[in-house]
């Protein structure tokens, strides 16, 4: 797995919220454009499934393939690995990261994004 990271200036819990926080997922994920769960799922946990529709207008399946509340989830989408989520304590802050498969290298710069917005969500809050 490749990844990025960024520092940021709120409270573990609070970035944590933003990542699983599927009406959250479409305001920092550039590629996504809306998110579901499938019943009887209520909220994203270990073996959740559910649609994400991507920004080019098609929806795909999803399956939480990892998960540990409040550290870190991973995903398949359409049956492929996807990305995995992490937020680790620093100090007052959180570094989170985003990190992608090794074939997935390019997507880094899409995750960057997101971790800027994600960062800017979890001060927010």
């Amino acid at each position: 797995m490749l990844a990025v990271d960024r520092l940021i200036a709120a409270p573990p819990a609070a970035a944590w919220d933003v990542l699983v926080d599927l009406d959250a997922w479409p305001v920092w994920g550039p590629t996504v454009r809306g998110a579901r769960l499938d019943p009887p799922h209520t909220e994203l946990a270990l073996r959740a499934t559910g649609t994400v529709q991507t920004s080019l207008g098609f929806s795909v399946p999803f399956v939480v393939t990892d998960f540990e509340a409040g550290r870190h989830w991973a995903w398949q989408v359409a049956g492929i690995p996807a990305t995995q989520h992490r937020v680790e304590p620093v100090g007052d802050g959180a570094r989170v990261s985003i990190a992608v498969p090794w074939w997935a290298g390019a997507y880094l710069t899409v995750c960057a994004i997101a971790l800027r917005r994600i960062d800017v969500m979890a001060r927010e809050r």
